[in-house]
């Protein structure tokens, strides 16, 4: 199991270490500053954590010694000429300007394979995915899906601009990258970013009008996570429903029996087991609390035909909990769980999502959580 658990608050970037079934706090990093994303390279151990720090703007560090010291990154940087908001093609006096595209989050940090080693990717809001050859001393913009026609349609969910927070990189070529936006839908490369398609053939966006719902890129998925032993199975949490691909994302096929609801952020799927996830279900829209206050992991094990109900150790009301999109991950061993809440409460689960043990109450609230070696 892993031993180590990097969790990333609004008041700063905290690592827990294992003893036995006990986790206590090893290290705190950038106390009082916000922490958007961390990120542990399995290649070579280091740790990225991403900081938004409002009116000094985001910053990107990295560490080689497991969090004791920290270097500053250069920050991913959009070309002086990337606009947000405007449409595509030869520009005229009567169409929007947009405004200059600019760096306001880093919401999601990946690495390639061991074949492509010093390569990691980014993803940001307003909706630009970042490519680093040099373990992030320098980041490019992957113009290619930039200036992708259809980015125009791209518009934001939860955040005022579109953002790209979910990256999956294929363990068997890392060639092949498949990206998440809210709200553009689900875009793959097999040519390491060179080209791209959107693929989101499937999914529905109840919140369009009828003749739009079905469009691959206005799709607003929360989250996407592929099965590391089973590459061409992933899963969806969208914004209306629980969405699952066993075709490298040609096409989603809907779970109809998701419970106590179909809205969500987080997403988890067993590393050896594509057809058992685990996602953390709430009220939709301006709501976005647990249903009747209950907190609840949901766990399907038959590739989303049914889905059970896991709450034994969590609050049972009232609980006004909402689980980020980053805040539910699952180890190698798909065993080890953990849950990480708005309201700075982690838990954890050593027997896939059986029973959850409180292990911090008063942590502030957890924006991300990933276990590390």
């Amino acid at each position: 199991m892993a031993n180590r658990l990097h969790v990333a608050t609004r008041k700063g970037f905290f690592t827990l270490k294992r003893d036995g079934d006990r986790w206590e706090t090893e290290r705190v990093s950038f106390l009082g500053d916000p922490v958007s994303m961390v990120f542990e390279d399995s290649r070579d151990k280091a740790l990225y954590a991403g900081l938004d720090l409002g009116h000094f703007g985001v910053k990107l560090r990295r560490s080689r010694d497991g969090g004791e010291n920290w270097d500053e990154l250069a920050c991913p940087q959009y070309p002086e000429d990337a606009t947000v908001g405007a449409p595509m093609g030869p520009p005229s006096d009567d169409a929007p300007k947009g405004k200059p595209a600019s760096l306001s989050y880093i919401w999601s940090l990946e690495s390639a394979g061991d074949d492509n080693p010093g390569c990691l990717w980014a993803g940001t809001i307003p909706g630009g995915l970042f490519h680093s050859d040099d373990c992030g001393d320098s980041w490019k913009l992957v113009e290619s899906l930039w200036n992708d026609e259809k980015r125009s349609e791209w518009f934001g969910g939860g955040m005022d601009d579109p953002g790209i927070h979910s990256i999956c990189v294929d363990p068997r070529d890392s060639n092949h990258v498949s990206v998440a936006v809210s709200c553009g839908g689900v875009w793959v490369t097999r040519d390491g970013g060179q080209t791209w398609r959107c693929r989101a053939d499937g999914m529905r966006a109840e919140y369009m009008p009828p003749e739009r719902a079905n469009d691959p890129n206005i799709q607003d998925p929360h989250l996407m996570v592929l099965c590391p032993s089973d590459p061409d199975h992933y899963w969806v949490q969208h914004h209306n429903g629980v969405f699952r691909s066993t075709d490298d994302c040609e096409s989603w096929v809907e779970s109809q029996h998701a419970t106590p609801s179909v809205f969500g952020f987080a997403g988890a799927v067993h590393p050896n087991d594509p057809n058992t996830a685990w996602f953390a279900p709430a009220v939709k829209d301006e709501c976005r609390v647990p249903v009747d206050a209950k907190l609840v992991v949901t766990r399907t094990t038959d590739g989303g035909k049914t889905f059970e109900m896991l709450s034994d150790g969590l609050p049972d009301g009232p609980a006004y909990d909402i689980i980020f999109r980053h805040c539910l991950a699952v180890d190698d061993t798909g065993q080890l769980l953990v849950l990480g809440s708005s309201t700075g409460a982690l838990w954890i689960s050593h027997n896939g999502g059986e029973n959850w043990r409180l292990i911090s109450a008063h942590l502030p609230q957890i924006y991300a959580a990933k276990f590390g070696g």
